[in-house]
């Protein structure tokens, strides 16, 4: 199969917070998707090594700075007896000027006639935890935007948040555009709905100047805001809950 070019999607990130104490937000982002096989063809973006934007497999597939990318990837898939034949990408963050920090990337699995079969959300928190969810049908049968996956939720994320519950997935990705909807009920009171939407375009050194020159501090922005949301929250009276311990496998479902 060809390789895919990298590409930029300019997106929006929304997060709303369900129950007695609300607290909704909505960002612009960066992320790119690309073919892990694929090298790095422009000047200001590279696969495993320095730049002013990159992305590096330590910081993917397995826990925090001992990533292990695609292969990663396909010994999943192979645990689970999935084998779609097709492309893997992966639409994350980039790291710029060298620092990262991604809440969630997607590893998206294809068959071979490029429908989408399942998904990999990749969901990393700020005490340097990290914690997988793989999604798929559970006929295999291909992801439409119609679909939702469900996920028990495992892994503690926000200190304003429980984590028992579960979570919805849906997705709805094209050449053009990328819609991800990830709704968490803790229980009929309580939940969070984020979303991830934007239109996919070439990846362009042009573009990535574009985007130093919106938002230059790349993951030290998102840390920053995060942190702001939190804030916010412990002003407002949220239950706090205590950090706990990641669980023990990398992946469920």
């Amino acid at each position: 199969m060809s390789l895919l070019a990298p590409q930029h999607l300019r997106g929006q990130t929304f997060h709303g917070r369900k129950g007695p104490i609300t607290n909704d937000f909505r960002y612009s982002v960066d992320y790119v998707l690309i073919d892990p096989n694929a090298p790095s063809p422009l000047r200001l973006f590279s696969r495993n090594r320095g730049n002013l934007t990159a992305v590096h497999d330590k910081d993917h597939g397995g826990p925090p700075r001992q990533g292990r990318g695609l292969a990663w990837v396909r010994d999943v898939l192979a645990q689970h007896e999935l084998n779609f034949g097709g492309d893997i990408l992966l639409l994350t963050q980039p790291r710029v000027l060298g620092h990262v920090f991604n809440p969630v990337s997607f590893w998206l699995c294809y068959d071979l006639s490029r429908a989408l079969r399942a998904v990999i959300a990749e969901v990393s928190n700020t005490f340097g935890d990290r914690h997988s969810y793989l999604c798929h049908r559970e006929d295999l049968a291909p992801i439409t935007r119609e679909d939702v996956l469900r996920a028990q939720k495992i892994f503690h994320v926000s200190p304003f948040q429980p984590i028992g519950g579960g979570y919805q997935f849906r997705f709805d990705i094209t050449p053009a555009h990328v819609g991800i909807w990830i709704d968490f009920d803790a229980n009929a009171q309580y939940g969070l709905l984020a979303t991830l939407t934007g239109r996919l375009e070439p990846l362009t050194n042009g573009g990535i100047l574009r985007m130093m020159l919106r938002r230059p501090f790349g993951a030290r922005r998102v840390l920053a805001l995060i942190h702001w949301q939190a804030l916010k929250l412990f002003f407002k009276g949220a239950k706090y809950h205590p950090h706990s311990a990641p669980p023990a496998q990398d992946v469920s479902k």
